[in-house]
């Protein structure tokens, strides 16, 4: 079978373009309207993408005051989508750190149910000292302890999902036998960050597990990825670092025993999209334009922890401002790397980079007609750089809409995108077995 390119769409507020709330191409009134919601999934899945996407991270943003603040619950946004489409998968994010296992556990087995299997769980640690005082915490629990939690968390939702074996609801109205007691498991576990006792409320998934999704880059990241994710979203600006990382996760996740054409990793790409290139490059500009500088510079705090509010925004940005990230090989904070590498290599004033971030916070932004954005997929999908891409709109729902009339007829033609879907659930979408239950191997 020919391999097929995967496709997500990222849906964020209006659009992933810091200035798009500013910008007529997006309707930010709507951000809290479930038809915006219900609208963006529907035309993702008359193209047949795979899947939308919902991040999250349990604090509201300190930068408010310049951007469209606010966000609705992931979980429960997928559960009103899940009524207003048939096919599309629904990855929703939430934290190993900031849930409680058994509870994470019913919600997303039961969105499995709700959406007869189309859920995923974009799996999260969240580094955020403001996250952990709404959690009653005094501040973050540093990086290899949050990783230490999440093993223990996943190994307990997988238990949890698998309390139940998938014949354990009996049906028998002439005994008055509902179930199958024995076919019950109650994980019963205490290990030193995660005490779960006792089964689900919840029957097995539908896809026996909602797909595993990740998201970090750091070292931490890709060896917890190379251990149970079944598709990564990450950030990369040059085909060169796409290729290392794609070759360094797969390789991991060989060298523990799993089949790497099991694990669909997908760069994020913000297109801007015009008839010709200059008007790509118009509406780029027109965006950037639109820009605060004050909320850049609080990005740049909160993304890569740099501060640079004393310069001047035409001033060159120094790279030993940068100094702590290391290069993007060393891979101990992923984002603030991709800062880093972009002031190395293009010594940008303080405006151009707050510009270059603007788009997409760090992932690859790329101005161009739909024929070059079709050559961009296709030369990162053809060269070991991408299973596909989380497509990132600049604006909604204008730019979704840009890209399934005329990107995805042109990837269809050249035989990289299905023309429809064969399956119904999302692990089917991606190619991925229903994993047994463990406690019936």
């Amino acid at each position: 079978m020919t391999r097929q390119l995967h496709l997500n769409l990222f849906i964020l507020a209006s659009g992933h373009h810091e200035a798009a709330w500013r910008h007529p191409g997006s309707t930010p009134e709507r951000m809290f309207d479930p038809g915006f919601y219900t609208e963006l999934a529907r035309t993702a899945e008359a193209a047949a993408f795979d899947a939308v996407f919902l991040a999250d991270i349990p604090k509201l943003d300190d930068n408010i005051e310049f951007n469209s603040a606010g966000r609705l619950d992931p979980l429960v946004t997928l559960a009103i989508i899940a009524g207003a489409t048939q096919r599309i998968g629904l990855i929703g994010t939430a934290s190993t750190t900031y849930s409680h296992p058994w509870q994470l556990a019913r919600s997303l087995a039961s969105l499995d149910h709700l959406s007869r299997g189309r859920a995923g769980w974009n799996i999260v640690t969240t580094d955020s000292p403001a996250a952990a005082r709404n959690f009653g915490l005094d501040g973050n629990p540093d990086a290899a302890t949050r990783y230490e939690r999440a093993d223990e968390y996943i190994d307990a939702v997988l238990k949890l999902w698998d309390s139940w074996e998938d014949d354990a609801i009996r049906l028998d109205r002439v005994s008055g036998r509902y179930l199958d007691p024995s076919r019950i498991h109650h994980p019963g576990i205490s290990s030193p960050h995660v005490r779960v006792q006792g089964a689900l409320t919840t029957p097995r998934p539908p896809q026996g597990y909602p797909v595993l999704v990740q998201a970090g880059s750091s070292n931490h990241g890709r060896a917890f990825a190379a251990k149970y994710a079944e598709a990564i979203f990450t950030a990369q600006q040059h085909i060169d670092d796409a290729r290392a990382f794609y070759a360094d996760v797969k390789g991991q996740a060989a060298g523990r025993g799993r089949n790497p054409d099991h694990i669909k990793i997908l760069p994020g790409l913000s297109p801007v999209i015009g008839g010709t290139e200059e008007e790509a490059l118009r509406l780029q500009a027109e965006l950037n334009e639109l820009t605060v500088p004050a909320f850049g510079l609080m990005q740049l705090k909160d993304f890569a922890y740099v501060d640079l509010d004393h310069l001047d925004l035409d001033a060159r940005v120094p790279a030993e401002a940068f100094a702590g990230a290391g290069d993007v090989t060393d891979n101990l904070k992923s984002r603030t790397q991709v800062y880093a590498d972009i002031v190395r290599r293009e010594k940008p004033t303080l405006r151009e980079l707050l510009h270059k971030l603007a788009g997409a916070r760090g992932h690859k932004v790329l101005a161009g007609t739909p024929e070059q954005v079709a050559d961009h997929i296709e030369h990162w999908f053809g060269s070991g750089a991408a299973d596909g891409f989380n497509v990132m709109p600049p604006s909604l729902p204008t730019g979704i809409n840009v890209f399934t009339e005329t990107v995805v007829p042109i990837l269809r033609s050249r035989g990289l995108f299905r023309e429809g879907y064969t399956g119904t659930t999302f692990r089917e979408h991606l190619g991925l077995p229903r994993p047994k239950n463990q406690y019936t191997l």
